[in-house]
């Protein structure tokens, strides 16, 4: 199996995508589901601002035997990226180290958000520093990953989903990243 890749920032600043919004459709649902066309479908920052503001995420990923594995994790928000750290020894970060494919959901079911992708493993200490500085900012604690015996992880996202349950309908919206 792969190993998560590096992730530096001067990979950061190459895949930000930073002005670059990903490509908004209509997820994939069965017929009758969604309304036709784009009327109601979600704008980036909608995702944007969740992402940034939720204290705690699901992380979900694959064991090697190909049960699912979930657990809820603090984490950031940064250059269109999720980054959250954890022990090595853990069960999330065994899996990882396996298969790097992996989905974060935000806790309310009401305003979903989903970001599927894949893991890739920080390095270099200035992205390190700089979420360190934001994890600080929103935890009011340090972090306490970055360093070698406690990683920090990077979800390079491949698609990401939203809707609101009240709207779903027309609400329903998926972004493609480029990879």
């Amino acid at each position: 199996m792969s190993k998560p890749k590096e992730y530096t920032a001067k990979t950061a600043k190459k895949s930000s995508g930073v002005g670059a919004v990903p490509k908004a459709s209509r997820p994939n649902m069965p017929e009758g589901y969604l309304s036709k066309g784009k009327t109601g479908m979600l704008r980036w920052h909608w995702l944007d601002e969740r992402m940034a503001k939720a204290l705690n995420y699901w992380v979900a990923t694959t064991c090697p035997d190909g049960r699912p594995h979930v657990m809820p994790v603090w984490g950031v928000w940064l250059h269109r990226r999720f980054y959250f750290g954890t022990h090595p020894q853990t069960r999330k970060a065994r899996n990882l180290k396996a298969n790097p494919q992996i989905a974060v959901h935000l806790e309310s079911a009401d305003e979903v958000v989903i970001v599927e992708g894949t893991i890739e493993e920080v390095r270099g200490k200035s992205l390190v520093k700089q979420i360190n500085e934001a994890y600080l900012a929103k935890y009011q604690m340090p972090s306490g990953h970055g360093e070698d015996d406690a990683p920090m992880y990077c979800l390079q996202p491949r698609v990401a989903f939203a809707w609101e349950v009240m709207t779903i309908n027309r609400s329903a919206t998926r972004w493609l990243f480029d990879d």
